[in-house]
């Protein structure tokens, strides 16, 4: 399984159809007969026998492969569209699509659109990721940071004060920092701006955006003097481009010293605070329909598998089971409140409770 770098300009309205005979992870786009970028995405209406997806760009790659081998073996075709986090939950909450990809709890305004709009969601974890720092792999004077750092840099009152490496810490270099980051729009942006400003969606501005983590990877890769953040997975599909930085969140408990994103670190705790569960979100009313319960039913039984095919972390056995039994009963609402992103959290716990 492979993330596919896709055009930024069709990325926000990237509509993915996998025909079950089709090529393997072939995007619209990439064939060049791809939506625009304006009024594109999954259709209100979607056809019978269509199980319409939206969302997370960072979940985008486990829903494409999950989407794959559903294909091979059902009648049912899957749309995915990627319009980020924000942009999935809006279409979500407004009916038009049966499940949306999110890289963060759902958080009050879209509780309320999708209260306006009578949708009823259940809430599913899929996966662990971990949010990667990362810069040019020429960068020689950067080997770990401290989320103080980190938040020196990103905090709103950083923008257009702190603009040199050697603001950041003594003996680095008098150069221009140049950052990269997800758009206000992504899931990843959100909590990264919670784990490290301390606020959801609170950071500087003046830094290069884009919802596709490809533009990201490309920006990192060809900059020196660059640094950025995104989800782990797209590290590992680029890690001969990029540079991990390892992260100091000050607490012993959670391991000593800086620690770098990996599989384990991220399953086991350590990895804080930037290790993170991502979701999928299902319509009530849209799981009554034999096409997307049976996806949904699919997803959870391969979720495992697949996330780790594509670079993510597996939730443990046992919340993979809470999750189908909460799929299967129809558990409406968020086991985190509808307040959105929250650092630090035990999936199987959460579930349990």
């Amino acid at each position: 399984m492979k993330i596919h770098a896709r055009s930024h300009t069709t990325f926000l309205a990237l509509a993915v159809v996998l025909a079950g005979c089709g090529s393997k992870h072939k995007a619209a786009a990439e064939a060049g007969g791809g939506p625009s970028a304006k009024g594109a995405g999954a259709p209100a209406e979607a056809a019978e026998g269509t199980v319409t997806v939206d969302g997370s760009s960072t979940v985008f790659p486990i829903t494409e492969a999950v989407a794959e081998e559903f294909q091979k073996t059902s009648k049912h075709r899957v749309t995915i569209g990627v319009s980020g986090t924000g942009g999935g939950f809006k279409k979500f909450c407004q009916g038009e699509v049966a499940v949306t990809g999110a890289s963060r709890p759902i958080k009050p305004s879209e509780v309320e659109l999708c209260r306006k709009n009578g949708v009823e969601y259940v809430e599913l974890p899929v996966a662990y990721d971990g949010l990667a720092v990362l810069v040019h792999p020429k960068n020689d004077w950067v080997e770990a940071m401290t989320v103080e750092e980190l938040k020196k840099l990103w905090a709103p009152e950083a923008q257009g004060t702190i603009t040199k490496w050697s603001q950041i810490r003594a003996g680095w270099p008098d150069k221009e920092i140049h950052l990269f980051g997800p758009g206000v729009d992504s899931g990843t942006y959100d909590y990264f701006t919670k784990a490290v400003v301390g606020k959801e969606h609170a950071s500087r501005g003046d830094y290069t955006s884009s919802e596709d983590d490809n533009v990201l990877v490309q920006g990192i890769s060809t900059d020196p003097l660059a640094l950025g953040f995104m989800g782990f997975a797209y590290y590992v599909e680029n890690k001969d481009k990029l540079k991990l930085v390892p992260i100091d969140d000050g607490n012993d408990a959670n391991g000593a010293g800086p620690i770098a994103p990996s599989a384990e670190t991220v399953s086991n705790g350590t990895y804080q605070p930037l290790s993170r569960p991502i979701f999928i979100y299902v319509s009530k009313k849209a799981a009554g329909r034999p096409e997307v319960g049976s996806f949904v039913d699919f997803y959870l039984a391969n979720a495992a598998k697949l996330a780790a095919e594509v670079g993510y972390i597996p939730l443990p056995d046992k919340a993979y089971t809470l999750a189908k039994k909460r799929f299967a009963d129809k558990v409406t609402g968020s086991i985190f409140g509808g307040k959105g992103s929250k650092v630090g959290v035990s999936i199987e716990a959460l579930l349990a409770g």
